[in-house]
């Protein structure tokens, strides 16, 4: 029997950007998309928090044992990824089978990091991306006018204060690459084609790094797969279920 599936969403969106692989999903497995702290209908987020993915790993855990799963294939876009990986680290026997989707799994280079923490100190003064701006540089260009709109909408809506918490909280993520090529689970790795923000190379990187891998690239995608072209990436996702488990 398939395990829970449990996807976590990119930043800075919420749950909402999986609304259109849902109906795919029906019946075939139990579907949790939790709204991080923050964001969303999530918790509250407290800005005073020490920032860090594990944080809202933890919220995952939580949410899990509420729900009374033991284990569960666990996957994410972009930021969520990264608490994927999280949790593979810290807690590996609750996840069953990983899913990497427009993500990385090694830390931020030098470059990267100068841009989050210039990301945050705006945001710190008020100072975000609003509207259309916030998704733009992650959506391929042929993206719908429906969708870009959709997901601009739920980007402006995240308070400024949880967009510096989140940028330095994922610039104090640890490398996860080691814990990728040390799992046992079986492990999908999806990517846009036209991903500008974690390219095909990427993905391509982390798949050959896992023991059991397959990668899955989707052509005219760009960095949000799922909201860019849900039937095709739900296509990819019950495949790899129903091959895997």
């Amino acid at each position: 029997m398939t395990p829970p599936l449990v996807l976590l969403h990119a930043f800075p969106l919420d749950s909402r950007m999986f609304d259109g692989i849902r109906p795919a999903l029906a019946g075939r497995t139990r579907l949790l998309t939790p709204d991080l702290r923050g964001f969303g209908g999530g918790p509250p987020l407290d800005p005073a928090v020490t920032p860090g993915l594990s944080v809202l790993a933890d919220d995952v855990l939580t949410e899990l044992d509420a729900a009374g799963i033991e284990r569960a294939v666990v996957g994410g876009v972009s930021m969520g990824g990264y608490l994927a990986l999280d949790l593979l680290r810290r807690h590996p026997d609750r996840v069953a089978g990983l899913v990497l989707v427009d993500t990385r799994s090694g830390a931020d280079d030098d470059a990267a990091l100068d841009r989050r923490r210039g990301a945050a100190e705006r945001a710190d003064r008020g100072e975000i991306a609003a509207g259309p701006d916030a998704v733009a540089p992650l959506l391929a260009p042929g993206t719908s006018d429906l969708i870009r709109a959709d997901l601009a909408a739920i980007a402006g809506a995240v308070p400024a204060p949880t967009i510096a918490w989140g940028q330095r909280a994922m610039a104090a993520r640890p490398d996860s690459t080691g814990v990728l090529a040390a799992a046992t689970v079986p492990v999908l790795v999806v990517v846009g084609e036209l991903d500008a923000v974690t390219p095909p190379a990427v993905a391509r990187d982390m798949a050959a790094a896992a023991l059991e891998a397959e990668l899955v690239e989707l052509v005219g995608v760009g960095h949000l797969s799922p909201a860019e072209d849900p039937a095709a990436f739900a296509d990819a996702l019950i495949g790899w279920l129903s091959r895997r488990f």
